[in-house]
């Protein structure tokens, strides 16, 4: 059992307040999933440049020194802003430049996400311990996608955490478990797709992020992979400019949807948005099974 969570504003005034709407639904669903958390973030695209998302075991982690000898070695402007164990470098350098730079460099520094849009934070622990170390309640961007995690067939770690992501400013958040992530994985791994964890559910989105990467939209992919993976699950989707709901053919995993004019809210349960404004007047609907539900920036 997770809790899964997810916002995107249509309005400038709700875009500025995103983290105030969006932490309490989060927090309210600590008793879905009380082992770890985590947020996908979606700022306005960055026109050049891309944000690496980063994340260090070590708390006094010396991000500025990171970003340093990235310029230097790598010969582009870098710029960092640390927060926790978690940081946001910002550079137009190109990720297969940049990754396999990080893991010889920085070997104990993981990358989160990378992207002209997301950035991820996310780590184990209580859901609210969570939002208070990242500041949740402060953050300013379009859409969101959140997740708390009880863990049921893999590790309590923060690798293990979600919002998972693959390729760029591409993330899944699930509710439920896959009977066939093996098969899937060595599918994957037989492409040359590497993974970080055991994980259903990086099987999951690596295995839609390949789809996309051979051309599908994110819409056709999720079609490709409902006859591919077996299990029960909800996902909760989004990329730089949409966000994606789909539940399996039996739908047994809870999802509600609540859509006004100004915004459209995804979570597990009802009362994690019923403090959301004018929520009396909005359209509240149980996701249908196998439907594949979209909504643009």
């Amino acid at each position: 059992m997770c809790g899964i969570v997810g916002f995107l504003a249509r309005r400038d005034a709700d875009r500025e307040r995103l983290g105030q709407l969006v932490t309490p639904m989060l927090e309210c669903m600590a008793t879905r999933g009380p082992d770890s958390a985590g947020l996908a973030l979606f700022h306005r695209p960055l026109p050049a440049s891309r944000r690496f998302a980063l994340s260090s075991r070590d708390r006094k982690f010396d991000w500025q020194a990171l970003a340093e000898s990235c310029q230097l070695e790598l010969g582009l402007p870098a710029s960092v802003a640390a927060l926790e164990n978690h940081a946001s470098l910002v550079s137009e350098l190109q990720p297969d430049i940049f990754k396999p730079w990080l893991t010889s460099t920085f070997p104990e520094v993981h990358l989160l996400s990378t992207g002209h849009a997301i950035e991820i934070f996310k780590d184990e622990g209580h859901p609210e311990e969570i939002a208070r170390r990242f500041h949740f309640t402060e953050m300013v961007g379009t859409h969101v996608v959140g997740h708390t995690r009880m863990a049921t067939e893999s590790a309590v770690s923060p690798a293990h955490a979600h919002p998972f992501t693959a390729g760029e400013d591409f993330c899944l958040v699930h509710n439920g478990s896959l009977s066939n992530p093996y098969s899937v994985r060595r599918k994957l791994e037989s492409l040359g797709i590497a993974f970080e964890t055991d994980n259903d559910t990086e099987a999951g989105c690596r295995f839609l992020e390949w789809r996309m990467r051979e051309g599908d939209t994110l819409e056709t992919a999720i079609e490709v992979a409902q006859a591919e993976l077996d299990g029960f699950y909800t996902f909760l989707m989004a990329t730089a400019d949409k966000l994606v709901l789909v539940r399996d053919a039996f739908a047994c995993k809870p999802a509600v949807v609540a859509e006004t004019d100004d915004y459209v809210a995804v979570s597990s349960e009802f009362r994690s948005l019923a403090h959301l404004p004018d929520i009396k007047h909005a359209h509240v609907y149980e996701p249908g099974p196998e439907q594949i539900y979209s909504w643009s920036v």
